[in-house]
């Protein structure tokens, strides 16, 4: 089913691609919109992983790198993915003291987990596996490519909307009247129609994964104890995230941009934790 989802992205994101191209330079920009499709799918199924992580500044956590987080996080992440049946993850830590964490990576072979500073200061080990738990969800139920490559090709396409405002051309000498408005129509829609596929796909996956935290955490307690703490927090010291990448975290960033505002990738906290609560009695400690 999330083949089918990631196909069916990649073909809207790519329409809005060429739909973009064609807008602006007739027959030239659509060629130049199938080029770019072409190209941004490529990347967003091979790369999209490290770019998000690139964003953010990630480091490696490994015995070596990181060594003092390495030791207090890898052995929550192998006992949630020996339970899960899943391959260890590579572990990234993000110099942000807003708490947040986010899973990517296309196949569960390739994935990563990434966590802030500040998730790690503000969150005991117990909450701490709920958190992973969830991010390591997304990885069971192979969410990570499809919500990778949401982040790269709409990043793509708002990058490719702004460039059309400021140098989009007419698509004849007869017709240049109209280019400034077919590039102000499209700086507007096209970042608009990219966060709104990206909410179609994102919010339905946040209750999968946290039904899977709670399972294999054996208690939904420690994600319930998280989100409320990542709710609050999260306002107090909102994260400067992308808005193309927002939808990837365990709880929606909070900063000052105004898409960020008008556009929620991810279900109220509260109506996730009220889930979480009538799962209370549905699974044993583990």
């Amino acid at each position: 089913m999330n083949g089918l989802k990631t196909a069916l992205l990649l073909g809207l994101l790519s329409g809005l691609l060429l739909l973009i191209g064609e807008a602006l330079g007739g027959h030239d920009g659509l060629v130049v919109g199938l080029f770019l499709a072409g190209l941004m799918n490529l990347v967003s199924y091979f790369f999209s992983d490290r770019i998000a992580l690139a964003m953010y500044g990630a480091r490696p956590v490994t015995p070596l790198e990181n060594s003092h987080v390495y030791a207090r996080l890898a052995p929550i992440v192998q006992r949630l993915c020996q339970r899960m049946g899943l391959p260890m993850p590579k572990l990234w830590l993000i110099p942000e003291e807003s708490p947040n964490a986010f899973a990517t990576g296309r196949n569960p072979k390739h994935a990563s987990v990434a966590v802030t500073v500040g998730l790690l200061r503000l969150l005991d080990d117990f909450e701490l596996e709920g958190v992973i738990g969830h991010e390591l969800g997304h990885v069971r139920n192979r969410d990570i490519l499809i919500s990778s490559i949401a982040a790269t090709l709409a990043a793509a396409i708002t990058f490719v909307a702004r460039m059309a405002f400021w140098f989009g051309g007419a698509r004849s000498e007869e017709d240049r009247n109209g280019s400034p408005l077919a590039g102000l129509l499209m700086l507007i829609l096209a970042p608009i129609a990219a966060l709104l596929i990206q909410m179609a796909i994102s919010r339905t996956r946040e209750f999968a994964a946290d039904a899977t935290a709670a399972r294999y955490a054996g208690t939904p307690d420690g994600l319930i104890s998280a989100l409320r703490k990542l709710e609050l927090w999260s306002r107090r010291i909102p994260l400067d995230a992308n808005p193309a990448t927002a939808h990837m975290f365990i709880v929606k960033p909070f900063s000052a941009d105004t898409l960020l505002k008008l556009f929620s990738t991810h279900p109220p906290t509260e109506e996730r934790i009220a889930r979480l609560q009538s799962m209370r009695f549905a699974y044993r400690p583990l």
